[in-house]
């Protein structure tokens, strides 16, 4: 009776959302155990997990059912109101093609897939990259462009630090055009601040001749509306050699004179408007081009083209990929992401309405502008005289009345100083909104003729763009954006680029530190509900409560799960966390009266976004050692922190650490931090081994951000989006976050670190429900099968491969590193040969050689079910004996199915066949290759071709090869 009764709580526990969340099964998790000696996982997690950092039980609800939750969630929503936005500032209703939205956003063969490192495995998505670096290029007129950056904001503060770097001035002051949308100003101001820039705001064209700078920011058009002249300021800025970035808008520029034609040096922006919802704030793919001569200085990812082995062509990430974990605190930006989901979703919608379409859009949205502009006029109103799509209406000591008569009519309309109002259209307002707004600013008593002015425009009568101002030269010629049109065509290349990508619906990415675990269904479902998308990020608080109590409830669980006393919300990525916590810091010890401190010690195995991020926070970096069992040395720690005891800031240290063990002297390390006047920033990035069984906030950390994309189960979507919320204590929270626009705190907080006040907060719902899902008890179970499913792999392997570092008890966390490195001098095989070659067994690498060259650090999570875990033992484990055959000479070093891998269909078909091992060793060496083959869309990719001779539009469409 007794085992019946467990059986059925078995059953009971496999059917809840923890059951189907957690990969093993609870027969699997005790066949896991027995493997490796114990009877529970409690007493496993107790053997592996130093007691001296362990917590008590998260004081939290119990998981809910996915149809609880998503109601809960959904009575959340209806709090929400979705008002029509006119408020403009950068964003924009905008309509998702339904062929998009289905095939892309809402399918997970898209938004599960990892960054493109393993770009064999990754064609389809690296096409979509380009093709939206190409409608970048072409509608800026820009010879450069990457594949997307966090938001418009964090993007003029990055184009800021470029004109700093590449100038050739020695003045360190910066000239802001005043007409710059305030919340990029805003981060703007925060960024200028440790690196030493003096910001001059001003009219640009009655003040920028006369000041001494290194570079000029200007909007175009300008965030009232206004299209000013802006060539004949740029000629005057490069006749006395200052740098000119520009921040424009894509839609704008279908119809606009490029800014490249102009002569500016940067252009970037936002490419929402371009079929990507509001989602009160993101995320959003920011967009940024440069001329040629800054090719190699351009930050964040760049898609670029080479060739493979067999000389066709390959697409790959080019030069400055993961720049900061290359140059570390010599990097020039601290970039790690970027919004990849939404940069495709821009690309194609590009390709879908194809130039033609996206002219008719435009002119559509101007010509109604122009309309509403005339009626507003004839009447008696004062607007801007040049416009593209936003109006700002002087209407005096009418102020009030109108936008209480528009929010009456469920119309939010930007309020400027005391006496304007701004009205921005869209693609999706129509003749009827017009009329609407007309009615708004009049009252009912006077009629608007809608056709009588659209008459007028059409027989000549100048609009808000003048002649001189418009485009001529084509765009988007290349044939991609003229030939999938109709929805079946667009349809199939969705699924022709999709099936040459490798995503979580395909097998385990087990990946290191980056933690590819299950995106549930439900945890997504909302992201396009229309009372979270359809939210403009500076909405009036009162129509957003659903969002505010979502946020609310979101910040008090991770506040509970870490140990902080306050979470901000606002960094949308895992280097902005990093940057916003060392900005707390910094800030604090400055309102102390020990803002001389700025010595941040970081041990040798951090990523590379830490030292990256505390240059960009004005620190000098020291270098912490780490011995010879992958912990950081105690006494080297204690030696340097006494030395610097005077300017000590901080101390930047990932826990566990990034070497994948419990560092057992972790509470001394952070005490020792303090002692020597000194804060600790915790990395978050391997928050999936603490959830539940410790908490930063009580080992002695000040600060730590969490990659809500990594723990928290928002998905990578093939290279970003991503958020990263900072915790911080009592006496950090004063410190944190602030925005000008729509303020997070009263009397508090700093400069704004992103564009929006929560970050890219349409994704946040799906933590939340991750969150209440799991509850308190699924959350500790899924740090704890993390951890069951890391040490069995490792026990497994390590008969096989050295496994590299382990803590107490001779365990690892959440990850294991596997060395290669005894490897490649008995056989001249690599990681990167390893890593290839298991794309043939039907799998994503693991991390390569991070944080130890020659290495390959695995991280199965919690979401993997034994069977997927043992499939990927018994490829590294088979791999292992074909590197025997290359050690013992059967293969040679250089013709071996390692060294050539990975395999295609090419050469499948090969008629020149004529290598020591067969076509079905190659393309078949598992049996569950025959039942679920992967094929790689490429051969080995040349990456020396491709940054020699460096690409980064679209070739010719002859050249693409379709299957």
């Amino acid at each position: 009776m007794a085992d019946e009764k467990q059986t059925l709580q078995a059953l009971l526990q496999n059917d809840t959302f923890t059951g189907r969340h957690i990969g093993p099964t609870q027969g699997e998790q005790l066949a896991m155990l027995e493997a490796q000696g114990f009877k529970t996982l409690e007493e496993m997690t107790d053997q592996t997990v130093p007691a001296v950092i362990r917590s008590m039980a998260l004081a939290m609800e119990k998981g809910q059912s996915e149809d609880q939750a998503l109601n809960s969630l959904r009575h959340l929503a209806t709090q929400n109101k979705v008002n029509k936005s006119y408020i403009g500032m950068g964003y924009y209703n905008t309509r998702i093609p339904n062929v998009i939205l289905r095939n892309l956003l809402e399918n997970p063969g898209w938004y599960t897939a990892y960054t493109p490192y393993q770009p064999e495995i990754a064609q389809g998505r690296l096409e979509a990259l380009l093709n939206f670096q190409q409608m970048v290029m072409d509608l800026t007129g820009m010879e450069v462009a990457n594949a997307s950056l966090l938001d418009e904001a964090t993007a003029a503060a990055e184009a800021m630090a470029l004109c700093r770097r590449s100038s050739r001035s020695k003045s360190n002051r910066f000239f802001v055009a005043d007409d710059v949308h305030p919340q990029t100003l805003d981060v703007i101001k925060t960024r200028a601040e440790y690196l030493d820039i003096e910001l001059v705001i001003g009219n640009p064209i009655t003040e920028l001749e006369s000041q001494e700078v290194f570079g000029v920011q200007l909007q175009y058009p300008g965030t009232y509306g206004d299209i000013k002249e802006i060539e004949a300021i740029i000629s005057t800025a490069r006749a006395q050699k200052k740098m000119i970035a520009v921040a424009t808008d894509l839609m704008a520029l279908v119809l606009l004179k490029s800014p490249g034609a102009m002569g500016a040096d940067i252009v970037l922006g936002s490419s929402q408007r371009f079929g990507v919802p509001m989602g009160f704030g993101g995320p959003h793919a920011a967009f940024f081009a440069t001329s040629a001569k800054l090719k190699r200085s351009i930050p964040g990812r760049i898609i670029g083209v080479s060739i493979d082995s067999r000389g066709n062509q390959a697409l790959r990430m080019a030069m400055q990929t993961r720049e900061q974990h290359i140059r570390r605190e010599k990097a020039t930006s601290n970039i790690c992401t970027a919004q990849a989901l939404l940069a495709n979703i821009a690309s194609f919608y590009a390709v879908y309405h194809g130039p033609e379409g996206l002219k008719a859009i435009a002119e559509r949205i101007h010509r109604l502008t122009t309309i509403l502009e005339k009626s507003l006029t004839d009447t008696g109103f004062c607007c801007n005289e040049s416009y593209f799509d936003t109006l700002t209406i002087k209407v005096g000591s009418q102020q009030q009345a109108i936008y209480q008569r528009a929010l009456a009519h469920h119309c939010n309309l930007r309020l400027i100083g005391n006496d304007r109002l701004g009205i921005s259209l869209d693609e999706t307002s129509t003749p009827e909104d017009i009329i609407e707004l007309f009615d708004i600013f009049l009252g009912k008593g006077k009629a608007l003729d809608v056709s009588f002015i659209d008459e007028r425009i059409t027989a000549g009568e100048e609009t808000g763009i003048k002649h001189s101002q418009r485009r001529t030269d084509p765009v988007l010629t290349h044939p991609t954006f003229n030939r999938y049109h109709s929805e079946t065509e667009m349809m199939r290349y969705l699924k022709r680029l999709e099936n040459k990508d490798y995503s979580l619906v395909h097998g385990m990415i087990p990946l290191g530190s980056c933690t590819m675990k299950l995106n549930a269904a439900a945890e997504m479902i909302p992201v396009t509900w229309p009372e979270f998308a359809n939210i403009h990020p500076y909405a009036p608080r009162d129509q957003v409560q659903g969002y505010m109590t979502m946020i609310q409830q979101l910040q008090a669980d991770l506040e509970t799960i870490t140990g902080y006393d306050r979470v901000s919300m606002q960094p949308n990525s895992g280097a902005s966390g990093e940057y916003a916590g060392l900005l707390a810091i910094r800030k604090y010890q400055e309102s102390i009266g020990e803002g001389h401190r700025h010595i941040c010690l970081i041990p040798s195995s951090a990523h590379g976004t830490n030292p990256a991020s505390a240059v960009m926070a004005g620190m000098k970096v020291v270098i912490v050692e780490c011995d010879e069992h992958g912990n950081v040395n105690v006494e080297d720690l204690r030696s340097k922190a006494e030395e610097h005891c005077t300017d000590l800031s901080a101390l930047m240290v990932t826990y566990p650490s990034t070497h994948g063990v419990y560092e057992e002297a972790i509470k001394t390390i952070c005490a020792t931090v303090h002692k020597y006047g000194g804060q600790v920033y915790m990395d978050g990035a391997n928050m999936n081994a603490l959830v539940g069984v410790a908490k930063p906030g009580e080992i002695g950390s000040d600060v730590s951000h969490l990659n809500l994309h990594k723990t928290f189960a928002i998905p990578h979507g093939g290279g970003g989006p991503g958020m990263g919320p900072i915790g911080v204590k009592r006496h950090l929270a004063p410190f944190l976050p602030n925005h000008q626009v729509s303020p997070v705190y009263q009397d508090e907080g700093i400069g704004a670190v992103s564009a929006a006040p929560f970050g890219s907060a349409s994704i946040l719902p799906i933590t939340w429900l991750y969150i209440k899902m799991l509850g308190h008890e699924g959350l500790t179970r899924s740090t704890e099968v993390a951890i069951l499913n890391a040490n069995y792999m490792a026990e497994k392997l390590a008969d096989h491969y050295p496994v590299l570092y382990r803590g107490q008890n001779n365990r690892v966390a959440h990850e294991c590193i596997i060395d290669i490195r005894p490897i490649k001098e008995s056989s001249g095989i690599t990681e990167e040969d390893i890593a290839k070659r298991l794309m043939d067994y039907g799998f994503h690498a693991p991390t390569m050689s991070f944080p130890v060259a020659g290495t390959l650090m695995i991280e199965p999570t919690e979401s993997e079910s034994k069977v997927e875990i043992d499939r990927f033992i018994d490829a590294l484990i088979a791999i292992r004996e074909e590197i025997r055959k290359v050690e013992k000479g059967e293969w040679p070093a250089d013709q071996n199915p390692l060294k050539l891998a990975p395999h295609t269909m090419e050469d499948l078909v090969d008629p020149e066949w004529n290598r020591p091992y067969s076509r079905e060793e190659a393309v078949f060496p598992s049996d569950t290759c025959r039942t679920a083959k992967f094929w790689p869309a490429t051969n080995r990719i040349d990456n020396v071709y491709g940054d020699r001779n460096f690409v980064c539009s679209c070739p010719d469409i002859e050249s693409y090869r379709e299957g």
